[in-house]
């Protein structure tokens, strides 16, 4: 058995970022933990992320079209500690599954090894690994102040796509 923990965080496309950014940031409270420039806004929630990718981005072009169409979900992503690669490609292998490489992924957690599988319906999946240097990150994400409060009158029943 692959020994899972959690999820580690979760890939939304998005067709509308403000939007978006106004209910996960300012309704439920995830704080914005980073932007890159390739279309990428992670959100902090609690322990894991909820990553944003704007549909029109350049990471967002690389995933296929708008959400509502025949794929709507970039992937998820699954802790999974201890990391063992030949233990977790030898269990994919029993079930007929294969995986790509492990790279070095940057999670809720921090970096750490991470392997990407297809689901029997085309879902990408992520098995990631600990953090290279877990102490570090541990100690900030319990040093992080808990979600604000959000403002009166916000609808919270807003959808969405890791």
């Amino acid at each position: 058995m692959i020994p899972i923990v959690g999820l580690d965080h979760v890939v939304l496309r998005v067709r509308d970022l403000d939007a978006m950014l106004g209910f996960y940031r300012d309704t439920l409270g995830c704080p914005v933990e980073r932007t890159l420039d390739i279309g990428l806004v992670q959100l902090r929630a609690g322990s894991s992320l909820i990553d944003l990718v704007p549909v029109e981005s350049e990471l967002g072009r690389a995933g296929g079209g708008p959400p509502g169409g025949p794929r709507n979900m970039d992937h998820f992503c699954i802790q999974v500690e201890p990391f063992d690669e030949d233990a977790i490609r030898e269990t994919l292998a029993r079930g007929g599954y294969s995986a790509g490489p492990v790279e070095s992924r940057y999670g809720a957690r921090g970096d750490g090894p991470s392997i990407y599988v297809d689901d029997p319906e085309g879902n990408v999946v992520e098995l990631k690994g600990p953090p290279y240097s877990a102490g570090a990150h541990d100690d900030a994400i319990q040093r992080m102040p808990g979600p604000t409060h959000p403002p009166s009158g916000s609808d919270p029943g807003a959808g969405q796509q890791q």
